[in-house]
């Protein structure tokens, strides 16, 4: 896993249960185990089992198949708290952006 932490990690700190959602968020267009959700946010399966059933019944995840043993999730976008999370990911990348872009024009101003 990419050890760079994103700002949606930053803002809210970094806790296995704020990495899962990150994961999710970034990677909303697919579904995926609880296996690999561990591996790509690097969380372990036990502490994933402390909060995932939360998740589940406040709809922030959705079960979508089964593939061999394995069930598939993925993040459920029509749910108004995800909506929010992915509004203010957006937003925290929109503001970082725009500092980039004021960085890069004061340093124009200099040369």
């Amino acid at each position: 896993m990419n050890k760079d932490k994103s700002l949606f990690v930053e803002f809210f700190g970094d806790y296995p249960i704020i990495r899962v959602l990150d994961f999710l968020i970034e990677n909303d267009v697919f579904d995926y185990s609880r296996k690999d959700i561990c591996r790509n946010a690097d969380v372990s399966w036990n502490t994933l089992e402390t909060f995932w059933n939360s998740l589940e019944e406040r709809n922030i995840v959705d079960y979508t198949r089964k593939v061999g043993k394995a069930s598939l999730y993925k993040l459920n976008t029509k749910s108004p708290i995800v909506e929010k999370l992915i509004e203010l990911d957006n937003k925290l990348m929109k503001k970082s952006m725009e500092k980039i872009g004021i960085k890069k024009e004061k340093a124009k101003a200099f040369v």
